[in-house]
């Protein structure tokens, strides 16, 4: 779950921001815009823990894959 906050809110309540790092990022916007994300440390050392390709991309959600087989010759490139 991402948390979003204001700047203004962020500065004014920096506290409230880390309480919510702890559950998932907080995104920090500036003018309506995102700008920063906060992380827990935990979070931000599990991203940095380099990963095997394998690793990556092993995964147990179910992903609908349905690919599309082109009927159509190879062509020349147009330059």
């Amino acid at each position: 779950m991402t948390t979003t906050v204001s700047a203004r809110a962020f500065n004014h309540d920096v506290s409230a921001a880390k309480r919510a790092a702890d559950s998932g990022p907080v995104l920090i916007t500036d003018r309506g815009e995102p700008a920063y994300v906060l992380l827990s440390i935990a979070e931000y050392r599990a991203m940095r823990t380099p990963r095997s390709l394998l690793n990556t991309l092993q995964t147990d959600d179910d992903i609908e894959f349905d690919p599309v087989v082109s009927r159509e010759l190879p062509r020349a490139a147009e330059l």
